[in-house]
C-alpha cells in the first residue's frame, strides 16, 4: 500500500476492505509483521515482512534518486550504515553527518543521495512510529534483518503477477509505469509467467492478464469509493485515463503531488478532504443526484473512520 502520506494506507484499506480496523494494521507495524521501505517508483510503501525480500530483490538494482557518482559510495558506505542503525532508531541527520565525516571532499548533494543508496542496500527503513496513522514529529530509520537472497528473475515474475492479478488486463507500458522497471528489465519475468492471457483493447494496443483472472462485463456497476493521496489506483497505468479523464488531471496530479479522490462507476469523479469533522466533496465532474446520495453515505463512514 502506498504510504508517502501516513494516513494512506489505512485508508486505502478502508476502502477495499470490509471492517478494516485502523488499530489492526498498527499492531502489526509495531510487531514488525509490517515494513515500510522505498519500492515501486522508488516510493515509500507498506509491505508485509514475509513479501519485503521480494520486492527488494526485484527493484534492487534501481537507483532512482541516487547518481553515477553516489551510487558506488552509498554501496561502499552501506554496511556501516547498517551498523549506525542497528543499534536504534535514528534521523537522517545521523547517516549525512557520518558521511559528511567520511565523504568530506563530495558535495552534500552528491552524499543525499549515496545516503539514499546506503539505506537500500543495508535494509535500513522508515521506522515503525512513520508508519502509524499518526505521522510520528521527527521521520527515523532503522535496521531490519537482512533477507535471504531470492533470484531476481523469480522475484520480477512475483512482482508483475501481482499487478496483473491487482490491475490487469494491462499493457506492458502500464507495468512500466507502476513498477518504475524499463519494459526490457521484466521481459524474461513475462517468460516466466507463460501462458498469459492476451486481449486487445479499442486501439489495438496488446493487453495481459493473468491465467482465470475475473473479468467482469463493462456494464458491471462499480460502487463509489473514496481513494487517499498517492493511491495505486491513480499510479498505476501509462495511460491514465482509464481512470482519470484528461480534463481533470491537472486538478489531482500536480507537480508531486496526487490528492484524495472518490471514484464513481470506476473513474475519478472528484477530490474529498475533511472539515470540522466531515468529509467533504469537491466534484470535478457532473454527479446524478443518487449518486451522491451514495457518496455522502460513504462520506459520513470514512468521517467515522478517521475521526
Amino acid at each position: 500500500m502506498q504510504a508517502q502520506w501516513a494516513p494512506a494506507p489505512y485508508v486505502g484499506l478502508w476502502s477495499r476492505i470490509e471492517g478494516f480496523r485502523r488499530e489492526s494494521l498498527e499492531r502489526l507495524v509495531r510487531r514488525g509483521d509490517v515494513l515500510k521501505p522505498t519500492v515501486m517508483r522508488g516510493t515509500l510503501h507498506l509491505v508485509s515482512e514475509r513479501d519485503y525480500p521480494v520486492f527488494h530483490a526485484a527493484l534492487r538494482d534501481f537507483r532512482w534518486w541516487s547518481s553515477p557518482q553516489a551510487t558506488p559510495l552509498g554501496e561502499a558506505a552501506a554496511p556501516t550504515i547498517r551498523r549506525l542503525y542497528s543499534q536504534e532508531p535514528l534521523p537522517a541527520s545521523a547517516a549525512l553527518e557520518h558521511l559528511a565525516d567520511s565523504l568530506e571532499t563530495v558535495d552534500e548533494q552528491t552524499r543525499r543521495r549515496a545516503w539514499y543508496v546506503a539505506r537500500v542496500v543495508g535494509h535500513v527503513l522508515h521506522s515503525p512510529d512513520t508508519a502509524l496513522w499518526k505521522l510520528a514529529p521527527r521521520t527515523r530509520f532503522a535496521a531490519v534483518p537482512e533477507p535471504g537472497a531470492v533470484d531476481v528473475t523469480a522475484a520480477r515474475a512475483e512482482l508483475v503477477r501481482r499487478y496483473l492479478a491487482a490491475f490487469g488486463p494491462a499493457t506492458r507500458a502500464d507495468i512500466s509505469a507502476w513498477s518504475g522497471m524499463p519494459m526490457r528489465d521484466f521481459a524474461a519475468a513475462l517468460e516466466v509467467l507463460e501462458p498469459l492471457r492476451r486481449f486487445l483493447d479499442e486501439r489495438g494496443r496488446e493487453l495481459l492478464d493473468v491465467p482465470r483472472a475475473p473479468l467482469p462485463p463493462a456494464d458491471t456497476p462499480a460502487p463509489v469509493r473514496f481513494l487517499p493521496k498517492f493511491d495505486n489506483v491513480l499510479l498505476s497505468f501509462a495511460d491514465r485515463t482509464r481512470v482519470l479523464a484528461e480534463g481533470i488531471r491537472t486538478s489531482v496530479i500536480n507537480g508531486g503531488d496526487v490528492l484524495q479522490t472518490f471514484l464513481v462507476d470506476g473513474a475519478v469523479a472528484g477530490t474529498w478532504h475533511v472539515e470540522r469533522g466531515r468529509v467533504c466533496l469537491d466534484p470535478l465532474a457532473p454527479i446524478p443526484r443518487t449518486v451522491k446520495r451514495e457518496l455522502e453515505d460513504e462520506g459520513r463512514r470514512l468521517a467515522e473512520f478517521v475521526s
